[in-house]
């Protein structure tokens, strides 16, 4: 598996330091708030882990899962609803947590599924941003680190569920992909 990556794009260690900065901002913006972390599957599982440990204030989390990659590296434009919220978001402030924005319909998808459930507000976290490939507008409130174009897996990140585990967020050479 490691003989299929090209390099590490972002160490673990500039992961850690990000996460805490990103937290610390969620912190301070949502003090005295109700929160609700809403991790996108199966990808933000990892970010939503460490984003929820290291924010100071209450919280509650849910998770939700969408489809429009399935084994394919182009997103196929088509998503699909696969695990919804348990949880109630009527009256608070939700924040969807997402691991990549890539061409921007997941996310566009969620934040118009979610304001349909009349919350105080809806904004996005997106750990890694390629704003290259967006097709759709989309104003992100918090982004970890902005991209170039390439197939980055590890750090819940995955292709074809596999590199998922890898520490780091790493660039994928094309062979194994193609």
């Amino acid at each position: 598996m490691i003989d299929e990556i090209d390099r590490i794009l972002i160490s673990k260690e500039e992961i850690a330091k990000k996460v805490q900065e990103l937290a610390d901002k969620i912190s301070k913006d949502y003090k005295g708030k109700e929160l609700v972390l809403a991790g996108v599957l199966k990808g933000g599982f990892v970010i939503l882990a460490d984003l929820m440990r290291a924010i100071t204030i209450p919280l509650d989390m849910d998770l939700i899962a969408v489809s429009s990659y399935g084994s394919d590296v182009q997103s196929s434009g088509v998503v699909k609803l696969v695990k919804d919220l348990d949880v109630n978001v009527e009256g608070k402030h939700v924040l969807i947590v997402e691991d990549i924005i890539d061409t921007g319909l997941t996310l566009s998808y969620l934040v118009e599924n979610f304001k349909t459930r009349r919350p105080l507000s809806v904004k996005i976290f997106a750990f890694l941003n390629k704003p290259d490939r967006r097709k759709v507008e989309l104003d992100v409130d918090y982004t970890g680190f902005i991209i170039p174009d390439e197939f980055v897996v590890g750090y819940g990140l995955d292709y074809d569920n596999k590199y998922r585990q890898l520490p780091d967020i790493c660039v994928l050479k094309p062979e194994a992909y193609k």
